[in-house]
């Protein structure tokens, strides 16, 4: 059975991921801190903000499930037309 390439990213990649996401979260969390407004709209736009983090978070585990579905699905697929083709004889006659 052969085994599907394996795409891994590298660890400057992780790190410039998490680094974006903590800069940008940073960056709104004192946007918000020092808008001129009053706490009640502050708060709403906290709240907004936390929503939208918790959603993409969400939304990026749904995706690689997805994914991972896919992988799994197309292995056992695989592992299924390996056995037939093992046990597949094509000089076997039927009938004789």
């Amino acid at each position: 059975m052969a085994n599907p390439i394996r795409q891994q990213t590298t660890a400057a990649y992780s790190a410039q991921a998490a680094l974006s996401f903590a800069l940008a979260l940073t960056a709104m969390v004192v946007g918000i801190a020092y808008l001129p407004v009053g706490p009640w709209v502050r708060g709403f736009l906290a709240v907004g903000l936390l929503y939208v983090v918790t959603s993409a978070f969400t939304l990026a585990k749904v995706v690689r499930d997805r994914q991972d579905e896919g992988q799994v699905t197309s292995r056992v697929d695989q592992a299924r037309l390996d056995k037939l083709l093992a046990e597949h004889d094509p000089f076997k006659v039927d009938g004789l």
